[in-house]
């Protein structure tokens, strides 16, 4: 059974960074995205980042400009640079890898990682 286990959450003020990493408990194949959500108490969880097996990366509004996704060579990491924090990107993010090893894309999950942004 894959695991994907996130790390780097923490509680920061605002203006500072955080580097958040998921890592595979084994490697992935064929791989469609990676990515980062979050969800905050009494909210939707949102999609923060996703970068695709090509390399394209989509960021929501919210964040572009102050946080960064990438992912290793092998494709079984994945990373989110995050600058310039705000009080409101406080939440439990979350890892996501969409992969098709067969017919049907199968959905990873991570257990998420807290962060929190205060003075």
């Amino acid at each position: 059974q894959v695991q994907l286990v996130e790390s780097g959450g923490g509680l920061v003020q605002p203006g500072g960074s955080l580097r958040l990493s998921c890592a595979a408990s084994r490697r992935l194949f064929s791989i469609i995205s990676m990515g980062w959500y979050r969800q905050a108490p009494g909210k939707q969880r949102e999609l923060v980042a996703l970068i695709s097996s090509g390399g394209s990366t989509v960021y929501v509004d919210s964040v572009k400009g102050r946080f960064t996704i990438s992912r290793d060579n092998v494709g079984n990491t994945v990373y989110l640079q995050m600058n310039s924090l705000k009080p409101e990107d406080t939440a439990k993010y979350y890892c996501n890898v969409k992969a098709r090893p067969s017919l049907s894309i199968q959905d990873y999950w991570g257990q998420g990682t807290q962060v929190t942004v205060s003075s």
